[in-house]
């Protein structure tokens, strides 16, 4: 197997071996970071940001919170001795058994209090999908700060993913008590024709009356899934539908088995599901491939990758490589790259429905790998860790650096290259759940920015241009949910959409942000980052950025060329000026002299310098 080997910090590790965590969070340095001690609370916790500004707070609609727990149960406390056991398997296991009809109005709690928390985020048009474990919501986001609730449909199952591609809306479910007509009274036969697990299809033609027209049953269900486009065939789309809940059983869904490949090679786990979907007929969409990705290519065995444990002394338990949990595909490169609990994968995806594997990575720093975003070229993927399942405070002071992070990987000749870890660098208490969940690019051209999602750790703004050093530039944080008790809460995603920072809020509902300019984020990059308008966005697919050719697109590779020295401080102004003021004619003229320049530089100034010259020739 290959695998990557890092350094792990051998003071911390003893530290959390041997101290009580009371006197660990005593035992860490004071921090002067402004979001070290903020305020609890559900709707007046504490805020500190930097680089942010909140525009509109969106609490989550009626049906969609439990009124006697409106921020969420607090989550069971972990008996002595097995913290560790939970760690990255806890929010994937199947709910507990579904209420009884009599109780139908609220659901069964599950491990965490997660039947009402909000989870991904897609995008089409001016409006804004947000998912939930019970349904989903829709809203009218044309006034950024004032945006309207159009549409609730309840339809509990969890998770409650949501993609959309023209009037089609895709749903993750993987509970058991999902059922096929989206009832709520759960299934409490443990066989029924009435459960459904699986990806469901809805009509959003009437954007305020979704009419579900297919529901796509599968083995493991789909905790997440994936939206494929070909270019080749238009007629279809492809949903890469990941499971990581239990098999169920051959009498509900005939093929499915949950038995080891030695008991049973048809296993439905070293798996995930291709399903079909015919746009101009979504009800005939059908599971057409369930592909071994994770297969030993010499002896053919399909459990072929990380078989779960530790890597060694003062390594992390590590998940078994049995399923992918997010997939982040990029067409226009043909590449996808798999967060697949035990490894990180990079799939060729020239033919959507027989993905074929061309690297894989193994960590000792991670738990579970969880989601994937890669850099506009196609040429790093970050990865991230959701060490503790997510539900756990993975952010203290006392927490190694290099758990619960991102690992960023550049891509040399289809194969990963480490290259370096992020972790949110402001530590957070102990009734926080805080690890790297999910994010997206921010669309600066001559820059590579991701803005994320850390749960209760807030959102931040990771600049990893540089793979090796990666930094963070931006950040917004409230305070916990509550002072005493860790609520499983925060932001699950933060996505940037058309010049926007959604956040969905597990807890809070969602919020709307805009970045602000600073000494690492001028206007002009800001400006040339809302340049780019999408007609749709689902994260786990990635569509090539392209900027116009404007004067905002140049003045941001100005500033940037001015931030790294290439262009002396002292002749900005007049750059710009120049810039801001000249004919076509002239800004020919200074493209030809940029041009002369960026061949006696190197590395990202001579990139942009390049890009610049490109831009200013290209103004009309």
């Amino acid at each position: 197997m290959k695998c990557v080997v890092h350094p792990w910090a051998v003071p911390a590790l003893v530290l959390a071996l041997v101290v009580p965590a009371a006197a660990q969070q005593a035992a860490a340095p004071a921090s002067s970071d402004p979001r070290v001690g903020l305020k609890a609370g559900v709707r007046d916790a504490g805020v500190a940001a930097k680089g942010f500004e909140l525009l509109a707070n969106l609490p989550k609609p009626e049906g969609f919170f439990d009124p006697k727990f409106p921020a969420g149960e607090p989550n069971p406390r972990m008996p002595a001795g097995d913290e560790e056991k939970e760690a990255s398997e806890a929010a994937k296991t199947p709910a507990p058994k579904p209420a009884a009809a009599a109780n139908a109005k609220r659901p069964q709690r599950s491990w965490g209090g997660l039947n009402f928390a909000n989870s991904d985020l897609a995008f089409s048009g001016n409006h804004l999908f947000v998912g939930n474990f019970s349904g989903f919501n829709i809203y009218d986001v044309t006034t950024p700060t004032r945006p309207a609730l159009l549409t609730s449909v309840v339809c509990p199952g969890g998770q409650g993913d949501v993609s959309v591609h023209g009037n089609l809306l895709f749903m993750s479910v993987e509970q058991t008590r999902g059922r096929l007509d989206c009832g709520v009274g759960g299934v409490e036969n443990p066989v029924s024709k009435d459960r459904f697990r699986g990806v469901r299809i809805f009509d959003i033609s009437d954007i305020r009356a979704p009419k579900q027209v297919a529901a796509v049953q599968t083995c493991r269900g789909s905790h997440t899934h994936t939206l494929v486009t070909d270019p080749k065939d238009p007629a279809n789309v492809y949903v890469y539908g990941s499971g990581t809940s239990t098999a169920r059983s051959a009498e509900e869904l005939a093929g499915c088995s949950g038995k080891d490949p030695k008991e049973d090679p048809q296993t439905a786990l070293f798996s995930i599901d291709v399903i079909q979907v015919p746009v101009a007929r979504p009800q005939d969409a059908k599971v057409v491939a369930r592909p071994r990705i994770f297969a030993d290519e010499k002896t053919g065995n399909i459990a072929g990758l990380w078989a779960g444990g530790d890597h060694g002394p003062g390594t992390q338990k590590t998940s078994v490589t049995n399923q992918c949990h997010d997939i982040t595909v990029f067409p226009e490169v043909g590449l996808a790259a798999g967060a697949c609990s035990g490894n990180g994968i990079l799939l060729d995806i020239s033919q959507p429905a027989s993905p074929k594997r061309l690297d894989y990575v193994a960590d000792n720093n991670f738990a579970y790998w969880h989601s994937a975003t890669f850099n506009n070229d196609g040429t790093k993927v970050v990865f991230t860790d959701e060490w503790g399942g997510g539900m756990r405070p993975r952010c203290l002071a006392t927490d190694q650096p290099n758990w619960g992070a991102n690992a960023i990987f550049d891509i040399v000749d289809r194969k990963l290259v480490f290259k370096s870890y992020f972790k949110l660098p402001a530590p957070q208490t102990a009734t926080e759940n805080c690890v790297a969940h999910n994010g997206s690019l921010v669309p600066v051209p001559g820059r590579d920015l991701m803005v994320q999602a850390w749960y209760q750790g807030g959102i931040s703004v990771m600049d990893f241009t540089d793979s090796s050093n990666p930094k963070e530039i931006a950040f917004f944080d409230r305070g916990p949910l509550d002072e005493k008790n860790l609520i499983t809460g925060g932001y699950w995603s933060a996505y940037w959409f058309n010049g926007l920072v959604f956040g969905s809020e597990m807890s809070r509902g969602v919020d709307v942000l805009r970045l602000t300019p600073g000494d690492l984020l001028t206007q002009n990059e800001l400006d040339a980052a809302a340049a780019v308008q999408a007609r749709a966005f689902n994260v786990q697919h990635q569509d090539k950025v392209t900027w116009p050719a404007s004067r905002a697109v140049a003045l941001a590779y100005v500033d940037q060329l001015v931030r790294s020295g290439a262009i002396p401080a002292d002749r900005a102004p007049m750059l710009t000026g120049a810039v801001k003021g000249g004919d076509a004619a002239q800004l020919g003229m200074m493209a030809g002299r940029i041009g002369e320049r960026a061949a006696t530089l190197s590395g990202a100034d001579a990139a942009r310098m390049k890009a610049l010259s490109a831009v200013l020739a290209g103004i009309k």
